[in-house]
């Protein structure tokens, strides 16, 4: 993770009261999520649909979705 996102990262943590390793971001699933951003721009032809894809799935592994099984359904759809 570079210097920016790190930074980033330990702000969200600040805010939502959780310890940053909570919030830390293997190099696999960012990968993942750059790969799922991707298929949401090219897909539905809007650029705003990648954050808001990645925003969405962000919010399903919050209720313990495993994010493969997620990306591996976007994938299925497209």
């Amino acid at each position: 993770m570079d210097a920016w996102l790190s930074q980033m990262r330990d702000e969200l943590a600040v805010a939502a009261g959780v310890p940053a390793r909570e919030l830390e971001l293997s190099a696999e699933d960012a990968i993942t999520l750059l790969d799922l951003a991707r298929i949401a721009a090219h897909e539905s032809g809007e650029r705003t649909n990648a954050p808001l894809l990645c925003y969405l799935v962000g919010r399903a592994q919050e209720r313990g979705r495993d994010l493969d099984v997620l990306a591996d359904a976007i994938r299925r759809t497209s």
